[in-house]
C-alpha cells in the first residue's frame, strides 16, 4: 500500500476548479469538524442546492457523507454513484423514489465529497471488496437491516458485490451494465485492441505521469470522461460543476489511482479482504431479484448482456434504455432508472 496522502489540496486543482472549490472545501471542512467533534449520527453538516442537507455518520473506517430523502418508515433504497460522478447522478431519481414512499439514501463513495477517512493511518484502498464493505458499514451505522441496492459504474459493482456477499441484507438489485464483479487474475488477461483502447485511462493511471496528470487536471480530465462515456448527453457546465465539487476531496486522487492500479495487479490491497476477493474471483451468482440496465449510447467499456445473463439465477430482467442514453444512466434517464428500482422491489415482494 502507498502511504496516506497529505490532506492538502493540490494548488493546480484549486486554481482550475475556481468557485466550485470553495463549496467543496466548506463541505469537507464541515465533515472533518463533525468527525472531530463526534457529532451524533446523522447530524447535518452541509447542504447541496439539489438535495438540501448532507449528513455525516461514522461507518467503519469512514465518516460518510450522504443525503436522505423520503420517509424513515419506508423501504430503504441505497443508490451508489460511480467515477467520475457523485450523488447528483441521482438528483432526479431520488425524489421519484421518495414520492413513492421509499427511504432513499445516497452516499458519497470514499474519496468523494464529504466522505472522509476517520484516521490518517487507514490505507487509501479502493479495491472492490473495500468499497462494498463501505456499503454494508453504512447500513449497519444507520440501523438498516435490508435495502434495495442500486448503482452504476463503481456503484453497480458495489451493489453487485453486496448482493452476492450479503443476500440476506439486500432486498433486490438494480445494476447498470450488469455483472461487474471482477478479479485481478481476470483483469490480467489481454483484450482485443479495440477493447484495450477503451481503457486508455486505466493504463494512464498506471504511471506516475498519469497520477500527476490527474491531480493537476482533475476537472478537465473528468469532464472529458463524461463526454466520452455519454457522447449524446448534452450536459451543461453548471451540471458538471455541481458534481465536480465532489472531486475536491483530500483522498480523491489516491482513491481513483489505487482503484485502477489494483485492478491490474499493480497495487496491493489489504490482507483483511483476501478471502473476500478469492470468493469474488470465482464469479458468484446473484440470487436475489435483479434488473440490469444499459443505455443504447454507452461510450464506456461495458459487457454485453448475453455475457452476464447466466450470473443472475433469481428473478431477473434486462432493460435497454434507448434515446441516446450513455454511461450515466440514472442522470440521463432518471425515470427509467427509478422505474427499475420500483419494479425490482416489487419482484422481491
Amino acid at each position: 500500500m502507498t502511504n496516506a496522502p497529505s490532506l492538502a489540496i493540490h494548488p493546480s486543482r484549486r486554481a482550475f476548479m475556481g468557485g466550485a472549490v470553495a463549496t467543496a472545501a466548506a463541505m469537507i471542512g464541515d465533515a472533518a469538524e463533525a468527525r472531530m467533534n463526534r457529532v451524533a449520527s446523522g447530524a447535518v453538516t452541509a447542504t447541496t442546492p439539489t438535495f438540501g442537507p448532507v449528513r455525516q455518520i461514522d461507518a467503519g473506517v469512514l465518516d460518510i457523507g450522504y443525503v436522505e430523502l423520503g420517509s424513515r418508515a419506508g423501504t430503504p433504497v441505497l443508490l451508489f454513484h460511480g467515477w467520475p460522478y457523485d450523488i447528483h447522478a441521482f438528483a432526479d431519481v431520488a425524489p421519484l423514489l421518495a414520492a413513492k414512499g421509499y427511504r432513499v439514501i445516497v452516499p458519497y463513495l470514499r474519496g468523494h465529497g464529504a466522505t472522509l477517512f476517520r484516521s490518517a493511518a487507514t490505507p487509501r484502498n479502493a479495491q472492490q471488496a473495500a468499497l462494498a464493505a463501505d456499503g454494508l458499514a453504512l447500513m449497519d451505522a444507520l440501523g438498516i437491516e435490508k435495502a434495495v441496492v442500486a448503482g452504476f459504474d463503481w456503484g453497480a459493482r458495489i451493489a453487485d458485490i453486496m448482493a452476492v456477499l450479503w443476500p440476506e441484507r439486500c432486498t433486490a438489485l438494480v445494476s447498470v451494465s450488469g455483472y461487474l464483479i471482477g478479479s485481478q487474475a481476470g483483469n490480467a488477461k489481454p483484450l482485443p485492441p479495440a477493447a484495450e483502447l477503451q481503457w486508455w485511462y486505466q493504463f494512464y493511471f498506471a504511471t506516475e505521469r498519469g497520477k500527476a496528470g490527474y491531480a493537476a487536471n482533475t476537472g478537465a480530465f473528468n469532464k472529458q470522461i463524461w463526454q466520452l462515456a455519454s457522447p449524446k448527453w448534452s450536459f451543461d457546465d453548471a451540471t458538471f460543476a455541481r458534481s465536480a465539487t465532489a472531486f475536491v476531496n483530500p483522498d480523491h486522487v489516491e482513491i481513483v489511482i489505487h482503484n485502477y492500479r489494483w485492478r491490474l495487479g499493480l497495487a496491493d490491497g489489504e490482507r483483511q479482504y483476501d478471502a473476500t476477493e478469492a470468493r469474488l474471483a470465482i464469479g458468484p451468482a446473484v440470487t436475489i431479484p435483479a434488473i440490469t440496465m444499459e443505455g443504447d449510447a454507452n461510450g464506456a467499456p461495458h459487457p454485453e448482456p448475453e455475457h452476464y445473463r447466466a450470473k443472475f439465477t433469481g428473478p431477473y430482467a434486462h432493460r435497454l434504455i434507448t434515446g441516446g442514453i450513455g454511461h450515466n444512466l440514472p442522470q440521463e434517464a432518471p425515470a427509467a432508472f427509478a422505474e427499475a428500482v420500483l419494479d425490482a422491489a416489487r419482484m422481491a415482494g
